[in-house]
């Protein structure tokens, strides 16, 4: 049989769906099993109920849960496990969230800013190891490249179709660019590009430089000729990148999601996680789907197709750089079995603090 955790309803629910027995029922077996990763049976319910229920009610009630396809046995258990879509309705209408202490918070603050990092990717390396060491999973972080704010531009010539583009960030990072040149282009035309540019944003980030100039397109024209124009127009398209250069993907504590494994599923799951982990492209797809969102974003198992073999959890929110632009997201990703009440509030306080950092 599947391991329910992975399986799924046809449709989901609204927590107003369920009677006050069946939310409670499904709280506990839900709690339980984030805490033990155990099945868990009528009995065992009727004594930890807040409310007072005999054990044969307990059970018709798991059978209209189970009808549901909120909760399974696993084998021929008499204990029952949540289901997919039961964990998706716990985590969204019955979880209670904690909320970090002020020590919580403090050590948070220390680990990210302790070790003075020295760059925006200093910055996020050390975000990624610090949730993933709080956490005990694996830590993730997309984020715009970034070139920190532009000390220098150049131009090369490397034949007369084509030139590399050289920007150099005031950190010392260097990116390159290989840039279809115009034909026709004069020779001149490239140191001449290159002194416009380096006046005109020296200073800025790439996409302030982007927007500086696109607000200044009529003054560009009456300065540089329609050739060199286009070239650095063309320049800027290439700097705007696509998915895989734009775009800078940091997986931390990959090791803490082999810790407490026992179980040989388990260590099936993990390394079938690890699998995930590898194809960068698809998670960064994901990851690009939760830069939408303005808060916290949930998924579990197979409600993204990259974690529908290893039944994982991912928990990450956007953070924002100093024009309040979402610039990447940071989070953690596990096994669906997770402290959410503590995890959430600490991945949206990160989140939060990145951007405060940023800005």
């Amino acid at each position: 049989m599947t391991d329910p955790r992975l399986e799924s309803s046809d449709r989901l629910f609204k927590i107003d769906e369920l009677n006050e027995r069946s939310r409670a029922i499904l709280r506990q077996i839900v709690e339980s099993y984030l805490q033990t990763g155990e099945p868990v049976g009528s009995r065992n319910l009727s004594r930890s109920l807040p409310m007072n229920l005999s054990p044969a009610s307990i059970r018709n009630v798991m059978s209209d849960l189970e009808h549901l396809g909120l909760i399974a046995a696993p084998h021929t258990s008499a204990g029952r496990l949540p289901t997919q879509s039961g964990l998706r309705l716990f985590v969204d209408g019955l979880l209670e969230l904690g909320d970090l202490s002020d020590d919580e918070r403090r050590s948070i603050e220390m680990q990210i800013t302790g070790h003075n990092p020295s760059s925006f990717d200093a910055l996020l390396n050390e975000a990624g190891d610090m949730i993933s060491g709080l956490s005990h999973c694996a830590g993730v972080v997309l984020a715009d490249k970034q070139v920190d704010r532009l000390k220098h531009v150049e131009f090369v010539p490397l034949d007369p179709r084509k030139a590399l583009v050289i920007l150099v960030g005031e950190s010392g990072a260097v990116e390159n660019r290989i840039l279809e040149l115009p034909e026709g282009l004069p020779a001149s035309s490239l140191p001449r590009a290159s002194n416009y540019l380096n006046a005109q944003i020296q200073g800025l980030t790439i996409s302030e430089a982007i927007a500086k100039l696109n607000a200044e397109r009529d003054k560009t024209k009456a300065e540089l000729d329609e050739l060199t124009e286009r070239m650095i127009n063309a320049g800027l398209a290439e700097w705007s990148g696509t998915l895989d250069d734009s775009k800078s993907l940091i997986v931390r504590g990959r090791s803490n999601l082999l810790k407490e494994v026992s179980a040989q599923e388990d260590l099936e799951r993990i390394r079938q996680l690890f699998d995930d982990l590898e194809k960068k492209r698809d998670l960064m797809q994901v990851l690009g789907i939760a830069e939408a969102a303005e808060g916290v974003k949930i998924f579990i198992g197979s409600e993204n197709k990259l974690f529908s073999l290893s039944g994982s959890s991912m928990i990450v929110a956007p953070f924002r750089d100093d024009q309040r632009k979402i610039v990447g997201v940071i989070g953690i990703i596990g096994p669906t079995r997770l402290n959410y009440a503590r995890i959430i509030p600490m991945v949206d306080y990160t989140a939060k603090l990145v951007s405060k950092l940023l800005t």
